[in-house]
């Protein structure tokens, strides 16, 4: 039987990292046999890609230029990882995945959602999430959360309009999407995991 593919998406610093190892601590104790990636990076090749994108010193970075580039570590990453896991029936839970690229290039950086989707066409249409997570938790909120942006990454040096408009476009991909499911970033770590654990289980990815 082949696995299920389940995303987390949000704003950085919404808790994914956190709700990631408590699953990955659960599904360990239940016996599952599950693999957990990253976009982007989860292989050689886009984990290459994935140091150019966040590297703080490309600042001269065209939009589209990174757009393609999360698109092509996407193509390789799922070659590389997901699709061998999924057809070893495992349950992949990846950290980030398309909606990001909709959300940060597409609504953020203004490409658009129908570029986006161009060229992710592949993703799109070969490797759509059984279920995505959207952590629901302001940029303010997430950056008072964790201290403040990091200074060696990129994007989270974008600044807070920049991010704003991140979080404009994931609630319109959370309302109009599917297999999309939004929990509150806002409550306790145990309390965000019991929605999570909720959601995977109704969706029978547990």
């Amino acid at each position: 039987m082949r696995g299920k593919f389940i995303t987390f998406e949000g704003c950085d610093g919404c808790g994914k990292s956190t709700q990631l190892k408590k699953l990955s601590d659960y599904l360990t104790e239940k016996g599952v046999a599950h693999v957990f990636t990253r976009e982007p990076g989860g292989g050689k090749i886009s984990e290459q890609i994935r140091e150019i994108l966040l590297n703080g010193k490309n600042g001269e970075m065209t939009d589209e230029c990174e757009a393609l580039l999360y698109a092509a570590a996407r193509a390789q990453h799922l070659s590389d990882k997901v699709e061998p896991a999924l057809s070893e029936g495992k349950l992949v839970i990846c950290d980030r995945y398309i909606h990001s690229s909709y959300a940060y290039q597409g609504y953020a950086r203004g490409l658009g959602v129908d570029f986006v989707k161009k060229i992710n066409a592949y993703a799109e249409e070969s490797y759509s999430p059984d279920l995505t997570i959207f952590i629901n938790l302001s940029p303010k909120d997430a950056f008072a959360r964790k201290k403040g942006a990091d200074e060696n990454d990129r994007l989270e040096q974008a600044g807070l309009a920049f991010h704003e408009r991140v979080y404009e476009g994931y609630l319109a991909l959370a309302k109009d999407g599917k297999n999309i499911v939004t929990v509150d970033g806002k409550g306790t770590p145990d309390e965000i995991f019991a929605e999570v654990l909720t959601a995977l289980k109704k969706a029978n990815c547990l």
